[in-house]
């Protein structure tokens, strides 16, 4: 009796270490430490700012390593992090005021395993370095944002149902309506205990007081969290960072960390940014001043992104906390880019009841962002605040408005999808503060691989020989399986563009160990068979074959323990075990069919054989 594979078990053995081989060796190849210039609203990246960035690198006297130039960003590599920091000082003077520059380790991968789709696995911010922040929502500030809506709603909803009142004012956590009469009191906590939920209703002496309820202030608390961590992973978009961590952390912190970004007033800068619209009636009735002290009473002066003044009524019909959802898309007749806008139900309200009454009068749409600037003043880094507003689109009224309208009027395509994004998120739902702040060095994060490299090393080293002094030619295939299993492990975390970080390098580490069971049981077994007096073809077989069971039993335990620190787990232990699970997979297949296929080319094809070296 031989010991053979079929052909097409040889050639899918093959076929997968090649496979194993290419989407590994990314990880060999190291990083660039580059420049990113990603263009800001209404610019656009052409072979003009490539030539903009090469003259000023040039006459800097510095000389990148190569240059990338797409639609979304210009990507600048440098031989060192001096060149890159020297780099981006100049590029921010001389083209920052239109694009945003960052700091960024680009993967140096060939461009022939880029083109089959090969890339680095992501690494940690314990391994690559980078920025650590804790924010603050301020849960107060949420609260009171939510009574001041619903005290315009409440004034919206009087007036409606005509409903005379004295006034509607926030005071000490409530909102106080005072009426004129006991009548319209009444008639006015029947409509809004039937139209407003989540208000809890008291009254007295012509006034009455609604409080939001618990549940209420409970769910709006939560959204705040929920809402402000959409935003902020729009926002990061801008920093080209890959594989972001922002997740929640207790009641009212939210955790950003940030891999790769070595500046850190460019991350507080595009943490703090947010975007909101503000649709408004254009005063018809005042001629449009050139200067802000001549605006006319109720109204105020805008400009758009040619810098011509428009002068827009003080009154703001509807802005973007009312937007409950936006996708981009293009404007059937004309063709050019738009963003259709989904109002919530006051919202669509007051728009529809504004243009109904304003009828061929024309309507901006007004842009505002609110960024964080840091500047280098005298050698100190000074972070200020920046308001941006913008009229982007001026239409005149031709119909009434109902709950979903489009916005046109925008450069671009890609802008109608940003602005999307910056609408779905809204603004900040609430203020947050950086009560924590941690920057790892690239050089830690270096210091963190070695060691966690070595100790892998270290471990296959030893064990390789024991193998080899213990099992002997038996040992080798052991260690050759081990060494296959390391290289589809690499292989299938970088395929799934996984994020490494220290405890999955103790996950790679555990793996190693316990590979090795597999190729122990199998070994032991084919002796015990041997020591039976069975012909060592056989004895190959039986080992092979009886082992299996107990292999398969001993890893679908552990895998199951994998599975549940993954569901249960949170973050380190999240990736330890998703290394170990994956680890677990292909450890079966390098043990049982990778060193079964070694040990057949080496003592299969023997027609007498006497002995094993094991």
């Amino acid at each position: 009796m031989r010991n053979r594979f079929p052909l097409w078990k040889n050639l899918l053995i093959i076929v997968i270490l090649t496979l194993a081989v290419i989407y590994s060796l990314p990880n060999f190849f190291g990083e660039d430490p580059s420049v990113q210039l990603s263009p800001s609203r209404g610019t656009v990246l052409d072979q003009s700012t490539l030539a903009q960035s090469e003259k000023a690198l040039a006459e800097a006297g510095l000389n990148p390593k190569s240059v990338e130039l797409t639609e979304k960003r210009l990507l600048i590599r440098f031989a060192d992090t001096e060149a890159q920091l020297k780099a981006a000082d100049i590029l921010e003077n001389r083209l920052g005021d239109k694009f945003t520059v960052a700091l960024n380790l680009a993967p140096s991968t060939p461009d022939w395993l880029r083109a089959v789709g090969a890339q680095p696995m992501y690494l940690g911010l314990d391994l690559r370095g980078g920025v650590h922040f804790m924010l603050q929502v301020d849960m107060d500030a949420a609260v009171k944002q939510a009574e001041e809506r619903y005290a315009e709603d409440l004034r919206s909803l009087l007036r409606e149902n005509k409903i005379r009142y004295v006034s509607v004012d926030r005071d000490n956590q409530a909102i106080q309506i005072k009426f004129q009469d006991a009548a319209a009191l009444a008639q006015a906590e029947n409509i809004i205990k039937r139209e407003i939920r989540g208000l809890v209703l008291s009254g007295g002496d012509y006034v009455l007081i609604a409080k939001l309820s618990e549940p209420e202030i409970r769910e709006i608390r939560r959204l705040a969290v929920a809402q402000n961590i959409t935003t902020l992973r729009n926002r990061v978009n801008e920093l080209g960072v890959a594989e972001p961590v922002i997740q929640q952390q207790g009641e009212d912190r939210i955790v950003v960390q940030l891999p790769g970004v070595q500046d850190t007033a460019r991350a507080k800068e595009i943490l703090g940014a947010t975007a909101t619209l503000e649709f408004r009636l254009v005063d018809t009735e005042h001629p449009t001043p050139t200067d802000e002290s001549k605006t006319p009473l109720g109204s105020r002066l805008y400009r758009d992104r040619n810098g011509k003044p428009i002068l827009l009524q003080r009154k703001v019909i509807v802005t973007g906390d009312q937007i409950v959802d936006a996708s981009s898309g293009l404007e059937q007749q004309s063709g050019s880019a738009a963003v259709f806008v989904t109002l919530n139900g006051p919202g669509a309200r007051k728009m529809a009841d504004t243009t109904r009454e304003n009828i061929g009068k024309p309507m901006a749409v007004v842009y505002i962002e609110n960024k964080s600037e840091t500047k280098d003043i005298g050698g100190q880094k000074v972070t200020t605040k920046k308001k941006v507003e913008e009229v982007i689109n001026v239409a005149t009224i031709r119909d009434r408005f109902s709950k979903r309208f489009q916005i046109t009027g925008l450069d671009s395509t890609e802008e109608a999808r940003n602005l999307s994004l910056l609408l779905r998120a809204g603004a900040l739902a609430a203020p947050v503060d950086i009560v924590e702040e941690r920057t790892i060095g690239p050089s830690m994060g270096q210091e963190n691989i070695e060691r966690g490299v070595n100790s892998n090393l270290y471990g296959f080293i030893a064990i390789a020989l024991f193998m080899i002094l213990y099992y002997r030619v038996f040992g080798l295939f052991s260690v050759i399986a081990l060494g296959v299993n390391v290289l589809l492990l690499v292989a299938a975390l970088s395929l799934m563009q996984a994020t490494l970080t220290l405890p999955g390098l103790a996950g790679i580490a555990l793996t190693v160990g316990m590979a090795i069971d597999a190729n122990v049981l199998i070994n032991e077994r084919i002796r015990e068979e041997l020591r039976l007096g069975v012909t060592p073809q056989m004895a190959i077989i039986a080992g092979y074959e009886r082992a299996f069971a107990t292999i398969l039993d001993s890893n679908i335990t552990t895998f199951i323990a994998g599975i549940a620190l993954f569901l249960l787990g949170a973050g380190p232990i999240r990736g330890f075990a998703a290394v170990l699970c994956i680890g677990i997979l292909t450890s079966m297949f390098s043990a049982v069919v990778v060193s079964r296929g070694l040990v057949n080319l080496t003592y299969g094809q023997r027609r007498k054989l006497t002995k094993l070296a094991i």
